[in-house]
């Protein structure tokens, strides 16, 4: 399956989607991911304080050596996409994630957001 995790984008054809990170970790350990592709910031709670977000997402997969084929990070914030993509190759050459995953620092299809 491909796997789309976004709190408001609009979900691209092929994908399903997952609108926060213990959605996304519910796909990540029973399906079998092929492209995974991520947004950093993943809303806020009642409080206004920040949900777990892609990088914590990130970090879960590096701990239980978990995997998708090809990971894509879409987010729109530079800071968390350096965070998620370095963590990712960091992971990889320490061997906590397998080496053959594709790892890219930009999206696969083009973000959008209808409001819906």
């Amino acid at each position: 399956m491909n796997l789309y995790v976004d709190d408001l984008r609009d979900c691209p054809e092929g994908f399903v989607l997952a609108r926060s990170y213990s959605e996304a970790v519910a796909y990540i350990n029973k399906e079998e991911i092929h492209v995974l592709s991520l947004d950093h910031d993943l809303g806020e709670d009642d409080a206004g304080k920040e949900l777990p977000n892609g990088y914590d997402l990130v970090k879960y997969m590096c701990e239980q050596g978990l995997r998708a084929d090809k990971i894509y990070l879409h987010t729109d914030n530079p800071v968390g996409r350096k965070n998620m993509y370095e963590t990712l190759l960091a992971a990889q050459r320490r061997g906590f994630i397998e080496a053959d995953i594709e790892i890219y620092h930009y999206p696969i299809t083009a973000n959008k957001y209808s409001g819906q």
